[in-house]
């Protein structure tokens, strides 16, 4: 036992104190800054801080009603994943039967139910296929490119090739 530690200090607090003697808490990060405490008038600052630290999407834990209106808020561009149309549809149809299984539901208290909208299909399988179409253009193009490019490199290493065949030939003429 050091001269500078009491006799009841516990095993636990003899590991801290030769740790800081050691200086294994020195230049730690955050060392001398003020703790980020948030809003401490939210009730809900630790969720909403563990939710930005686990990088969570809070949206999905939306009630139901808002939960909808948020996934129709992105479409059609939440959409562009698929490929067929007929996936699109079902999609749709799915939210659809989705928004009427909420609209069922009984009305807890006394405000106002939130009612999400129920999404035309046709009109947005219209506004998915003109995105999509613009998408695929964009890859085509794309690879277009990528193929004259490669065209191009080969067309360099063709003529590399027959120029340095070409140099062999005149440099064993002039031996």
């Amino acid at each position: 036992m050091s001269a500078g530690s009491p006799w009841y200090e516990t095993a636990v607090e003899r590991q801290i104190r030769e740790a800081q003697e050691r200086g294994d808490f020195d230049d730690l990060p955050g060392a001398g800054k003020p703790l980020d405490l948030g809003d401490l008038d939210d009730p809900d600052w630790w969720v909403k801080r563990m939710a930005r630290r686990e990088q969570l999407d809070l949206g999905a834990a939306l009630p139901g009603a808002l939960g909808l209106r948020k996934e129709a808020a992105g479409y059609p561009e939440s959409l562009l994943d698929l490929n067929r149309e007929a996936q699109v549809r079902e999609v749709l149809v799915d939210y659809n039967r989705r928004v009427i299984e909420d609209r069922r539901r009984p009305v807890v208290g006394n405000l106002p139910p939130t009612l999400a909208r129920i999404i035309d299909v046709d009109e947005m399988v219209d506004r998915w296929r003109v995105l999509h179409d613009e998408r695929v253009a964009a890859a085509r193009d794309r690879a277009a490119a990528a193929a004259a490019e490669r065209q191009a490199a080969d067309e360099a290493a063709r003529t590399a090739r027959r120029d340095a065949r070409w140099w062999r030939r005149l440099t064993r003429r002039v031996r």
